[in-house]
């Protein structure tokens, strides 16, 4: 916000991006309105003024000179907004900000804990076999926006979209406890939101989308691998191995997620156990869990 003295008359100033009109519709319930456009082009960023009367020739051009100064400093703001917004839409909040904060070199990264979060559509290869392209990815948009708003909503972190899966996280910032309640809450509200979708897609003639899911607490390896020029901000480590074969025994065992003994440690909701099971390319057998409702 900015301000501006008009011979006694008090202005008061935004400078923002076009897409959005919200600073221009604030001011003009404070009074007249002149803007002017920071830079050439129709994406320009604005810097807009609103007074108690409106304002005449000499003070806007006076204004326009204001705009002519501070076009660098607000354009280099525009930038650096637009860079974290497109960062963390494909990298995830905590990501970008490492990134931006210059992990950019492979090898980078920190051992952290966390609450993992792994799923993945049932029949997605027969279904996108029979269904047009544009239809299937309107299919996995509505699967991923339910998922990923579900995780998100809990304190959660999609780490990557990989074909009809999602990779989550919870890390560990406090008690171990809290991320695996997180992460419970998480898969059930993902379950409620596919019951919704479901039921909507039934009324348009399409079938479910049934989904499984795993959890599970470990460490793992989060930062950059890859070649030395095309990187992949990540998670690796035996932990994430684990929760993806865990996920891959939901099918065997006719449950919609599963839940390994590490969660089930740290949390007080109700589990339902199925015993230790062996996973493929894990050394020690796995306890496994699952919900009353799984």
């Amino acid at each position: 916000m900015a301000g501006g003295d008009r011979g006694g008359d008090r202005g008061a100033g935004f400078a923002g991006a076009p897409p959005s009109h919200a600073g221009r519709d604030w001011l003009a319930g404070l009074g007249p309105v002149h803007q002017d456009a920071i830079g050439p082009g129709p994406d320009a960023p604005l810097l807009g003024w609103a007074g108690t009367r409106p304002f005449g020739p000499a003070e806007a051009s006076r204004l326009r000179q204001v705009a002519r100064f501070v076009a660098a400093p607000l354009a280099a703001l525009a930038a650096r907004a637009a860079l974290a917004a497109l960062l963390e839409a494909y990298l995830g909040r905590r990501s970008a900000a490492q990134v931006q904060a210059g992990a950019l070199r492979r090898g980078t990264g920190e051992t952290i804990r966390a609450a993992l979060f792994c799923a993945d559509l049932r029949g997605f290869t027969a279904l996108s076999e029979a269904t047009e392209p544009a239809a299937m990815i309107a299919a996995l948009d509505a699967w991923f926006d339910r998922v990923a708003g579900a995780v998100h909503a809990f304190g959660g972190e999609v780490l990557k979209f990989i074909g009809d899966g999602v990779l989550a996280i919870f890390p560990v910032t406090g008690a171990p406890a809290d991320s695996c309640e997180a992460a419970l809450r998480a898969v059930g509200a993902a379950r409620a939101g596919m019951a919704h979708l479901d039921a909507v897609r039934q009324t348009q003639g399409l079938p479910p989308l049934p989904f499984g899911a795993a959890l599970h607490l470990g460490e793992m390896l989060w930062g950059n691998i890859g070649a030395a020029d095309r990187l992949d901000f990540t998670a690796i480590g035996p932990a994430v191995n684990l929760v993806s074969r865990l996920e891959g025994l939901c099918r065997p065992l006719g449950r919609w997620v599963l839940i390994s003994g590490e969660v089930a440690a740290e949390t007080t909701t109700k589990l339902v156990p199925l015993g230790e099971h062996a996973l493929r390319g894990i050394a020690a057998p796995c306890a496994v869990f699952t919900l009353e409702d799984g």
